[in-house]
């Protein structure tokens, strides 16, 4: 599994014009599903997010985890995070998940989030969504478990 964290002062997003999730402090994380991705990944991706040190401590260092400042996750499912662009002009999908084994592995992020004591919302699975964050920093991250030590 693969996200794309932003630390963000406010996260939401939009389907249909309408609000569907939002956030304060915290982290919008885009998640994308391989196709060899499981349960495990999906436990060590909200495991390393809840625990990532992103944010910053008294003297400006980033030394805290979501959970110390008691910040909420926007997870938002992204296919296009195993997008291929290596050949041609047009990405390859080929290696990203189909979307109801990835809709599984997705609501078991979701889940293994909410057990670690953090706040998620979440988009809409397969909508076409409307994002709006404010990333703070910026801080900007990439987390793959594929590159994780098992």
């Amino acid at each position: 599994m693969r996200a794309v964290l932003q630390r963000v002062t406010e996260a939401r997003v939009r389907v249909d014009g309408k609000v569907t999730a939002e956030i304060g402090k915290g982290v919008v994380a885009l998640v994308g599903i391989a196709r060899t991705d499981n349960e495990a990944a999906a436990a060590q991706l909200a495991e390393k997010i809840v625990g990532l040190r992103m944010f910053n401590d008294e003297h400006g260092k980033m030394n805290l985890s979501l959970q110390e400042v008691d910040g909420a996750v926007l997870a938002i499912s992204q296919f296009t995070l195993y997008g291929d662009c290596r050949k041609g002009r047009r990405p390859s999908f080929d290696r990203a998940a189909p979307a109801e084994p990835a809709r599984t592995l997705y609501e078991s992020f979701v889940a293994a989030v909410r057990r670690l004591g953090s706040r998620v919302e979440t988009g809409v699975f397969q909508a076409m969504m409307d994002v709006e964050l404010v990333n703070s920093g910026p801080v900007t991250l990439l987390v793959d478990t594929e590159r994780e030590p098992h």
